[in-house]
């Protein structure tokens, strides 16, 4: 008869009972914010499409922590800390995300992946026609950037892992990706998790913020019609080239970013139908549920417990934060300039999130005045502060890029 233990059936039960106090804590609470996140992806209060797989993929690998033979503890999903050759490919062998994590994740290819799919679904026409208010709007949506990384270097962090974390200020998910790997790889992880669980957030955070901070009779406010010329497929197009073509001449290092936004705005407007279709349906919503889920898997306890950890998280509220208020201060200030016409909510969607806060500063004016309408003008900043945040962080990478 087999003598199976308790510790050999059960072994998730049993790696729980075995981990020092603070990792078996933070297992539970993982557990925890992952089912919190499942439960508020599906009540629409968080994005569904990023957090439900993410919030499984939290609650799970840190349920399935197992005993290996060695005694050493670990899971079956992928190893963020395997280096080396030979523990490389014994973890591909044996991981069955690790593939997804060493040939798409930890190289930035899912974030290019993402963009090229953002890219299909951004009109630069709104853009086009309002450049100036735009992207004025976009910059200061950057203010959480300029303010996090004198304060990151402040409380002790290197100055390139400061500019990394600065960059969520950007509310760019793949941009965070893509800057933290290049600038800060130790923690790359941290920052990327950190990044992509508060851009969640922001879609039921911001409302909040934005009603404390706009009276009810400024979120009311309609903005005047305008006379606007229509801007052909072939501006777009020649705006895409001439955009992507001079940022990578200024900043080549985050090039692969610049080009897979600018690819995605090209095929839209060259009637690439097919391309289009793939791109802005499988590719991107098939990249993005790769992203969460391995972002989940990547909450392992033991892995995400790092004592930078805590300041990234305090680092990133404090960007996002600081980003929002410099977006409705510039919308606050068009609003001025322009004698009380331009609602000051448009201002929220310079924290780029693209189409999430323009959609947020939607839905706060129509709860103020159903007859208002201000997407296309918050669809404008939004892009343009794709723009902005991938701009900024290539100057950062350029000037403090790791080794």
């Amino acid at each position: 008869m087999l003598d199976i233990s308790f510790i050999d059936l059960f072994q998730g039960i049993a790696t729980l009972a075995a981990a020092e106090p603070h990792i078996m804590i933070g297992r539970l609470f993982l557990i925890g914010l992952g089912l919190a996140l499942i439960w508020l992806g599906q009540k629409g209060v968080l994005e569904a499409l990023l957090m439900i797989p993410m919030g499984l993929g939290m609650a799970t690998v840190n349920a399935a922590v197992l005993f290996f033979e060695d005694g050493r503890t670990g899971t079956l999903f992928l190893d963020p800390l395997a280096s080396g050759t030979d523990a490389v490919m014994t973890a591909l062998q044996i991981d069955w995300l690790q593939p997804v994590y060493t040939l798409m994740f930890s190289n930035g290819l899912i974030a290019c992946l993402v963009f090229i799919g953002i890219g299909t679904l951004l009109d630069v026409g709104y853009v086009m026609q309002r450049p100036f208010t735009s992207m004025f709007l976009a910059i200061c949506g950057e203010l959480g950037t300029v303010v996090a990384l004198p304060l990151a270097a402040m409380w002790g962090l290197p100055l390139n892992e400061a500019a990394a974390a600065a960059t969520i200020g950007g509310a760019d998910g793949p941009m965070v990706l893509f800057a933290s790997l290049i600038l800060a790889p130790e923690i790359f992880v941290a920052i990327t998790v950190v990044g992509y669980l508060y851009l969640g957030l922001t879609y039921g955070a911001y409302p909040h913020l934005v009603k404390a901070l706009v009276p009810e009779r400024l979120r009311a406010i309609q903005m005047p019609v305008e006379k606007l010329r229509a801007i052909s497929s072939a501006e777009k197009m020649m705006f895409a080239v001439a955009a992507c073509v001079l940022l990578s001449l200024l900043f080549p290092v985050a090039a692969p970013l610049f080009l897979s936004l600018f690819i995605g705005v090209v095929v839209r407007e060259s009637g690439l139908n097919n391309f289009r279709e793939v791109f802005s349906g499988p590719v991107l919503y098939g990249a993005t549920f790769f992203l969460g889920l391995t972002l989940g898997v990547l909450c392992e306890a033991s892995t995400i417990l790092d004592p930078k950890v805590l300041t990234l998280l305090v680092l990133g509220i404090v960007a996002l934060t600081v980003s929002a208020l410099g977006g409705l201060l510039g919308g606050y200030a068009l609003w001025w300039f322009t004698g009380g016409r331009f609602n000051p909510v448009i201002g929220i969607a310079a924290v780029s999130c693209v189409p999430t806060t323009a959609k947020v500063a939607q839905k706060i004016v129509s709860q103020a005045n159903p007859n208002a309408i201000v997407l296309p003008h918050a669809l404008g900043v939004s892009i343009s502060g794709v723009i902005t945040s991938a701009t900024f962080a290539a100057i950062l990478i350029s000037m403090l890029r790791a080794g």
